[in-house]
């Protein structure tokens, strides 16, 4: 299957516990986001079966939010096995994403 997962406080936890993993933070009103948002589809299917792509909208999972300290969006964290390893703040560019990603498998 390929696509992102729409991650929520109660999905969370579940599906970032297992392999790579990376979180986009992001909301509908944020310009930057909506840049970002074609790459994030790109990468989930680009890495289908090696690392699970995700999004968090901020304005509906603010506890998710605060969770993980996200002051700034779009906020991307690389996690692996259900540990946060990296994080990035602002749009970056699909080849900076695809090397943090790299990183992590």
């Amino acid at each position: 299957m390929s696509g992102y997962v729409e991650l929520t406080h109660e999905n969370f936890d579940v599906e970032t516990k297992n392999g790579a993993v990376i979180v986009d933070f992001w909301a509908p009103w944020c310009g930057p986001c909506k840049m970002l948002s074609p790459i994030i589809d790109e990468l989930a299917s680009e890495y289908a079966g090696r690392a699970k792509i995700c999004k968090v909208n901020t304005d509906e999972q603010e506890e998710l939010s605060a969770r993980y300290g996200i002051r700034s969006i779009p906020t991307i964290l690389y996690m692996k096995d259900g540990k946060v390893l990296n994080q990035t703040v602002g749009a970056l560019s699909k080849q900076s994403l695809k090397d943090h990603i790299d990183k992590l498998l």
